[in-house]
């Protein structure tokens, strides 16, 4: 099969109503985008490498979705609207058998979010999936990590730390039940980019960021941007990872104090999470809960800015925790972002 019956045969798609900011997409040199009159344009790019963001084994359909979903993730913490994406696609063969169920997975999500293909690349070598994705936001609404005041509330969206128990049973290091690591895995694999959160989130949110590399390091880029500090309460953090709550759990392993740190590293450092960090002023509080009810995705409240330098952690009595942890770095930690 060659680069260009690949393209045509698993990219590009039957004739389809105009999608909205894509004036022309696949067959030319250059895709044309039109925002709408008077919108910016939001702009981001991921890159997922074989052996470093994924394992070998690592379903292509999921692998698809888990492509663009790291994508719309960026767009999400902007508060951008998708509209479409181009697809830079390095393969070790042309095999049929693997890009159709991953452009399945691709496409699907794409079509979820009204975010069409417009274009890319394929050409032979190592696995290496880069997407470039394109939104638009009203101008004076983006969300930044540069917004964050003293006094703000800090809330995560969704759930953390349980793509990191997943990485860490898949490279043999714990030991998680058959259901348990089924529902971890799929937050590895398959994230849910929380767009419509992101949306409901301009005006309300004075800075936000997605938690990719850990959420110690990913709320530190706000506090630099912003100049700020902040304080955030373990004791309401270490209950984000969703898979604790199955009943399948084995209490073993975070029954002792060591387990308890382990899963403080999860949450706060684990990364690959897609969900997003943000901060609000107090008085947006019920703004914040009808953000949340509205677009369908939980969010929890775990510290606050401050006027200190750096981040502080406390339990739940106030007193200090010792900050251990580290966030994924690409060069320096092992495959699994």
């Amino acid at each position: 099969m060659g680069e260009f019956e690949l393209i045509q045969r698993f990219f590009t798609r039957a004739q389809r109503p105009a999608a909205r900011g894509v004036a022309l997409g696949i067959g030319d040199d250059c895709a044309l985008l039109q925002p709408t009159p008077g919108m910016q344009m939001a702009v981001s790019c991921d890159m997922l490498v074989a052996g470093r963001h994924f394992f070998a084994d690592t379903s292509p359909r999921a692998l698809g979705h888990k492509a663009l979903a790291v994508n719309l993730s960026d767009l999400a913490a902007c508060g951008a609207h998708p509209l479409g994406f181009t697809l830079a696609l390095a393969l070790p063969e042309a095999n049929a058998a693997w890009l159709e169920p991953f452009s399945q997975g691709l496409l699907a999500l794409a079509d979820a979010h009204g975010c069409e293909l417009v274009g890319g690349d394929t050409t032979q070598g190592p696995l290496n999936i880069c997407i470039t994705v394109f939104g638009e936001v009203p101008p004076g609404q983006a969300l930044l990590r540069s917004g964050a005041h003293a006094g703000d509330d800090i809330y995560v969206s969704g759930s953390l730390g349980d793509a990191r128990l997943a990485l860490e049973a898949l490279q043999g290091k714990l030991v998680l039940p058959d259901a348990v690591l089924a529902q971890a895995r799929q937050r590895l694999e398959q994230p849910t980019p929380r767009v419509g959160l992101g949306l409901a989130l301009r005006g309300i949110a004075s800075a936000c960021a997605d938690i990719s590399d850990g959420l110690l390091g990913d709320l530190g880029h706000i506090l630099e941007r912003s100049g700020v500090g902040a304080t955030l309460q373990t004791a309401l953090a270490i209950h984000l990872i969703a898979a604790c709550a199955h009943p399948a759990w084995s209490s073993a392993l975070f029954g002792t104090e060591n387990g308890s740190t382990q899963r403080l590293q999860c949450v706060l450092a684990g990364g690959d999470d897609y969900e997003l960090v943000f901060t609000a002023p107090v008085n947006q509080r019920a703004a914040v809960q009808a953000a949340s009810f509205s677009s369908s995705t939980p969010v929890t409240r775990i510290g606050q800015i401050d006027g200190h330098a750096g981040l502080r952690l406390v339990d739940g009595d106030g007193a200090s925790v010792a900050n251990t942890f580290a966030s994924f770095d690409h060069f320096a930690s092992a495959v699994g972002h």
